[in-house]
């Protein structure tokens, strides 16, 4: 349904325009109940309220908006200035909008879009699961920058820029393996993740598989669902559980570097050293990473390339030239001091 008013929520919830009005304005007459069925059909219609009509008069701005899913991702947050340093250098203004993790990312465009008259929306982070229909209401140019995908979703018709998490994983296991590792943990997201976690998990299958080492369902170790995701604190409880469980290994690899910062210190705690008893991998390739003791051993994302990519992909959809772009961008490994060689390579 598109362009829909508020006349097409009265009529779908079968009430009078005024009792939807009183809904979103929080009317304490309203139903309790009435009101709960009226601000669900509106976020599942994807109907923002007009709350800025003059501004709707006014001239269209020329102002990008970085719609970011996880505002405390250092990744994210070491980005924000390069976004913002590029973004002047071709004349458009930069706001930054945060959505909270149980906000709905496509609810908030659509608003941010009607209330702001915005030139386009970056998508930073996040999890748009499906194909959703929302997204063709959002009415301006937009692009997903390292948005997970649900690798069982619809292709979406939207430009993108991303590393490909299943290849890059691949590499990072691999990398452990022609070091001789033949027992190599992982930490990957939770169980019911099938984006990002479940993307890097299968690197991690792959590439066990093709140096004829067996896989060991012991070694596979999910994030708890009661802790933040990709975090020290879930990082150093999964790799708590595990050392404590005996199940020998001799190489760990966490698919976020924040979550091996996290098995950094379960290990210490456990009276052991890194990576004389055991190797350690992250990714992502946060520069704090290097720092540590010893350094840790990641695959970098192209940060800087990511933000100048997401914008000329977003200046192409504003100016008509090009749409619907997706690329995938290259990982880089660094070899820093926390994985250990076992063996002689072959």
């Amino acid at each position: 349904m598109g362009n829909i008013t508020i006349k097409d929520i009265a009529k779908i919830c079968n009430v009078g325009i005024g009792t939807v009005s009183r809904a979103i304005n929080d009317d304490p007459g309203i139903n309790a109940r009435t009101k709960e069925r009226i601000l669900r059909v509106i976020k599942e219609c994807g109907y923002v309220p007009n709350y800025s009509a003059r501004n709707l008069k006014r001239s269209e701005s020329n102002t990008i908006a970085l719609l970011i899913k996880g505002i405390d991702n250092q990744f994210f947050q070491g980005t924000l200035k390069i976004f913002q340093e590029e973004l002047g250098k071709i004349k458009y203004s930069f706001m930054i909008h945060a959505v909270a993790e149980d906000e709905d990312e496509v609810y908030e465009a659509l608003k941010l879009a009607k209330e702001k008259r915005l030139k386009g929306i970056i998508f930073l982070g996040g999890l748009i699961d499906r194909a959703d229909e929302r997204l063709k209401y959002i009415g301006i140019p937009y692009v997903l920058c390292t948005v997970a995908i649900n690798k069982n979703a619809p292709e979406r018709q939207c430009s993108s820029v991303s590393i490909d998490d299943e290849m890059e994983s691949f590499r990072a296991v691999d990398y452990l393996c022609k070091m001789g590792h033949k027992r190599i943990a992982i930490i990957t997201g939770r169980e019911a993740d099938y984006a990002v976690g479940r993307l890097r998990l299968e690197g991690y299958e792959r590439a066990l598989k093709e140096n004829g080492i067996n896989f060991d369902p012991q070694l596979v170790r999910f994030m708890k669902e009661n802790i933040q995701e990709y975090s020290i604190e879930n990082g150093y409880a999964v790799a708590k559980e595990l050392i404590e469980s005996g199940i020998e290994f001799t190489a760990l690899y966490a698919v976020s570097d924040i979550t091996a910062f996290g098995a950094y210190k379960a290990i210490y705690d456990a009276g052991k050293k890194i990576p004389e008893d055991y190797s350690v991998m992250g990714f992502d390739g946060l520069n704090i990473g290097k720092y540590f003791y010893p350094a840790l051993t990641t695959m970098e994302q192209p940060g800087e390339e990511m933000v100048r990519t997401s914008i000329n992909l977003l200046v192409d959809e504003i100016e008509g030239k090009k749409k619907n772009q997706k690329l995938f961008l290259k990982a880089a490994l660094l070899e820093r001091d926390s994985v250990k060689q076992i063996k002689k390579a072959d």
